[in-house]
């Protein structure tokens, strides 16, 4: 499924701003991008296996916040990340 990734997360990606990523849920679709991508999982996901507070996930423009929600093969996923500065 098509995976769109925000400008802060493309050095992982290539610079790609669209990748193609596999699961059946939320959470097997990160695990394949890590796998593809590594490190990027890390950046979007704490160490209590949570959606990080800047992070956003839409599945077909809804967003998500169960890595368990699941998935169909022609969904698109699209993580947004907020910016913060001073």
């Amino acid at each position: 499924m098509k995976v769109f990734v925000p400008t802060p997360l493309r050095s992982y990606t290539g610079q790609q701003a669209c990748v193609e990523a596999q699961g059946a849920t939320v959470a097997e679709l990160l695990a394949d991008l890590d796998w593809r991508y590594p490190g990027i999982r890390f950046r979007m996901i704490d160490e209590q296996d949570a959606v990080r507070p800047h992070i956003r996930i839409f599945v077909n423009a809804e967003q998500v916040r169960d890595l368990g929600a699941p998935l169909r093969p022609a969904d698109e996923v699209q993580i947004l990340q907020a910016l913060s500065g001073g």
